[in-house]
C-alpha cells in the first residue's frame, strides 16, 4: 500500500504529481486559507506524512493523534510551529527546506532596509494621494545607505548573503553571532561586535537569527535604547524576536527613526495592530522568500523530504536526527 500523505494548503500542480507518484494525496484546496484546526485533527489520525506550512500549529496535542504519523515536512526554513521534541518522542521525523531561499530572502531584506531608509512606500503614497504639488529642498528626506554602517544578528546564509550586498554599498558590516566566523570576516570583511556594541554603532540593525525560547524578545526596550536615534530596524527573520509593544514606543516617541518589518509574532497581522499606524513603519506580508523560482524550489524540497522519510530514507534536511 502506498503511504497516504495530507497536504494543507494547495501546491502547484507539478509539486503535487510528483508526491502522487509515491503517495495517496489527500489536499486542502484553498491557496489563501489555512485548513481549520478540527479538519486538520481529523485527517491527521489516518496519515502516514504531513505537508505543512508554518501557518499550522502542529503541537503535542495533534501529533497525538497522528498515531501511525512518520513525518512531517515543514515547507520553511523555520520549525518553532512544531513541538519538534514531542515529535521526537513519537519517532516522527521533522524537516525543514533550508538552503533555497536564501538569496531570494536576503534580496527582500536589502529592499526592505532600503524602502524604509527612502521613505519609498510613504512617498508612492504621497503620490497616488495627489499630496505632491511642489518639489521643496528637504521634501520626503531619508536616510543614506551608502557608507553607513550594518549591524547583522544571526550571521547564518541569509547572513552572509546580506553581508556581500552591504559590500556593493561600500557599508561597514559589523555581526553577532553565537559563534564567531573568522572566515566569513576575512572573506566579507566584516567585524564581529557584541550586541551592546553592535546596536549602539550601526545606522541599521538587521535581524535574521531563528526564533528559540532564548532569543523571544531579543529586541525589547533596553536594546532599542541603546540604538542611534537616527537607526533603522529591519526583521525579516521571526516576529517574536523583537518586542512589538517595546518597538511602537521607540519608534512613537523618536528613540530611533524607522522600522522595516516582514514578520510579526501572530500572523496574518490584524489590520489595527499599533505597528501599522505608524508613517515611519514599512511592514510587508512575511515575504521573504516570495520569488516564483523559489518558492517552487521550497516546494519541491518540501516534498523530498517527505517522500525519502516515508521510503525509509534518512531526508536530505531532517531537523531531529
Amino acid at each position: 500500500m502506498r503511504p497516504k500523505i495530507y497536504i494543507t494548503r494547495k501546491l502547484p500542480d507539478q509539486i503535487v504529481t510528483r508526491l502522487a507518484e509515491v503517495c495517496e494525496v489527500k489536499m486542502w484546496e484553498k491557496e489563501e486559507e489555512p485548513v481549520p484546526r478540527e479538519i486538520l485533527e481529523k485527517e491527521i489520525v489516518d496519515i502516514d506524512g504531513l505537508y505543512c506550512l508554518l501557518t499550522e500549529n502542529i503541537d503535542k496535542p495533534l501529533l497525538d493523534l497522528g498515531t501511525k504519523l512518520k513525518v512531517v515536512s515543514n515547507m520553511a526554513v523555520g520549525y518553532n510551529n512544531i513541538d519538534v521534541a514531542a515529535a521526537t518522542e513519537k519517532g516522527i521525523m521533522v524537516t525543514n527546506t533550508p538552503g533555497v531561499l536564501t538569496e531570494t530572502t536576503a534580496d527582500l531584506t536589502f529592499a526592505l532596509l532600503m524602502a524604509t531608509a527612502r521613505r519609498v512606500v510613504e512617498a508612492s503614497d504621497y503620490l497616488r494621494a495627489g499630496d505632491w504639488k511642489t518639489w521643496s529642498p528637504m521634501q520626503l528626506t531619508g536616510k543614506d545607505i551608502h557608507g553607513a554602517s550594518l549591524g547583522i544578528f544571526g550571521l547564518g546564509r541569509i547572513g552572509e548573503a546580506l553581508a556581500k550586498r552591504a559590500r556593493g554599498f561600500d557599508m561597514k558590516v559589523y555581526y553577532h553571532n553565537r559563534t564567531r566566523k573568522p572566515e566569513a570576516e576575512a572573506q566579507l570583511g566584516i567585524e564581529f561586535a557584541e550586541k551592546d556594541q553592535l546596536l549602539r554603532e550601526s545606522d541599521f540593525v538587521c535581524v535574521l537569527m531563528p526564533f528559540t525560547p532564548e532569543t523571544k524578545n531579543y529586541i525589547g526596550a533596553e536594546e532599542l535604547s541603546l540604538m542611534k536615534k537616527s537607526a533603522i530596524l529591519i526583521n525579516t527573520a521571526r516576529g517574536g524576536i523583537v518586542d512589538e509593544e517595546a518597538l511602537y514606543h521607540a519608534l512613537k516617541n523618536g528613540d530611533i527613526w524607522a522600522a522595516g518589518i516582514d514578520v510579526f509574532e501572530e500572523e496574518p497581522v490584524r489590520t489595527d495592530h499599533p505597528l501599522l499606524s505608524l508613517q515611519n513603519v514599512v511592514a510587508l506580508p512575511h515575504i521573504g522568500s516570495a520569488s516564483q523560482k523559489t518558492r517552487l524550489k521550497m516546494a519541491a524540497l518540501a516534498a523530498e523530504n517527505l517522500v525519502q522519510g516515508l521510503l525509509g530514507e534518512t531526508p536530505r534536511h531532517l531537523v531531529n536526527r
